[in-house]
């Protein structure tokens, strides 16, 4: 239903303030998603929408086994991509990648930018729709549109789309040394020690959700609970269809073997019923394959999206635990506080030399405490910025794929049943000859 190109955002405006690296000229995308907005001063802009820099068109084609020969082959798949990013060196970077590097570009895109929705990869269990081993043309195809989808939601993505990780994906002649570089220098602040990590884990997870919950994100649990449901029942009922399908595919095969059969015995009518036998086996022929290039396709998406959800959830959790990690820290603030005060009301009752160096040493860890309430407080607030910010990508991301995938869907069925048709209106014809002698 949509092109390659047609199929990220459409409602987003496109209006940059600031010329991009490249010029896009007359060929620039104009479809659905490259009308992306950087303008902070539009009407309704407001302080948690995302915004663009540009745009990044991806693909991921031609899979090609590599070493055939050995005991070390793999698949490498060509990647592309169009872009008038400014952090890309050229508007169209291409290499070939294998599916580990994929692994490595999420698991560190993952570590990278926590706050982010970074899309899953595709399960390696979730194919029992493909037959043949890893090396089949099936396989390769259904890793390859699989693969596809990943990098088109990573290229949807205002933040991930700019991601030097990303661009040395597309760019790099070195990937391998991008890699390891990547591994021993990872980007932003090095991890210290502090009182947050002194701090045991049952402490901070004493309580497994937020005391002073904020409506806003209750309400997009919410959402994505519904979402999630409404995603897992239509797979359900899909599957069945799709089972129920396979028994139809089967039962129109035999039927068509029995009016053949039926064609032999009854010698005036021998040409029509081998005509209507060929209709059935041609509408089996139909069913299965539809089956194969809508129905399991769509299923697969359903699966995709349902796993695109997990991982905005995972998301909205490590909100809750920062949020949690900081009231934590306000109560364990408060205890030394109180101990504190205790200590100092026990003057004369105590040894004074104790007492002060109790007093002293309560103190440091009152002042430690204290810097460490205020980062966490600054973090969770940020990390609630960030959250706002992704819960609108997520929200166009998941609208774009509904889109492409319902239509996809609507298009396959529109073929199916035309072609069922022309099949019976054909036959029609034949049938209608056949005269009946009373």
């Amino acid at each position: 239903m949509l092109g390659e190109d047609d199929d990220v955002f459409d409602s987003v405006t496109w209006e940059s303030p600031s010329a991009p690296t490249y010029d896009a000229g007359p060929s620039a995308p104009t479809g659905p998603g490259f009308r992306q907005s950087t303008a902070e001063s539009e009407p309704g802009h407001g302080p948690h929408d995302p915004k663009w820099e540009g745009y990044l068109i991806t693909s991921v084609k031609d899979p090609v086994k590599e070493l055939a020969d050995t005991k070390d082959a793999y698949v490498s798949y060509l990647v592309s991509a169009k872009t008038n990013l400014p952090i890309f060196s050229t508007p169209n970077p291409s290499a070939r990648r294998r599916f580990q590097d994929f692994v490595f570009l999420r698991n560190h895109l993952s570590k990278d930018f926590p706050a982010c929705v970074v899309p899953p990869l595709p399960d390696k269990h979730r194919l029992e729709y493909v037959t043949g081993d890893r090396f089949s043309p099936e396989f390769m195809e259904r890793r390859r549109a699989d693969l596809h989808r990943f990098l088109q939601r990573l290229s949807r993505h205002p933040t991930l789309q700019r991601s030097t990780l990303l661009r040395a994906f597309f760019e790099s002649t070195e990937w391998h040394v991008t890699m390891h570089q990547h591994v021993a220098h990872p980007p932003g602040p090095e991890h210290t020690t502090g009182v947050i990590d002194s701090i045991s884990d049952t402490l901070l997870n004493a309580f497994s959700r937020v005391r002073k919950p904020d409506e806003r994100f209750l309400a997009m649990r919410e959402g994505v609970d519904k979402f999630e449901e409404g995603i897992v029942l239509t797979e359900r009922l899909w599957s069945r269809i799709r089972n129920r399908t396979n028994d139809l595919t089967g039962d129109y095969h035999d039927m068509a073997v029995a009016v053949q059969g039926l064609g032999f015995l009854e010698s005036g009518i021998t040409d029509p019923l081998n005509h209507f036998s060929n209709t059935l086996l041609e509408f089996s022929a139909l069913l299965r394959h539809t089956t194969q290039t809508t129905t399991d396709p769509f299923l697969i998406h359903l699966h995709s999206l349902l796993q695109y959800s997990h991982a905005n959830r995972a998301v909205l959790k490590l909100r809750d635990q920062k949020q949690m990690d900081f009231e934590e820290l306000s109560d364990y603030l408060s205890g030394v506080t109180s101990e504190r005060d205790r200590v100092d009301a026990l003057r004369g009752a105590d040894d004074d030399r104790s007492r002060v160096e109790k007093m002293r040493k309560l103190d440091a860890k009152i002042k430690e405490l204290q810097d460490a309430v205020q980062t966490a407080h600054e973090t969770s607030d940020a990390f609630s910025d960030e959250t706002l910010r992704e819960q609108t990508v997520f929200q166009y991301a998941k609208e774009a794929e509904m889109k492409e995938m319902l239509g996809n869907l609507a298009d396959g069925q529109m073929e199916f049943y035309k072609a069922a048709m022309d099949e019976w209106d054909r036959i029609i014809p034949i049938i209608q000859r056949i005269r009946v002698d009373v």
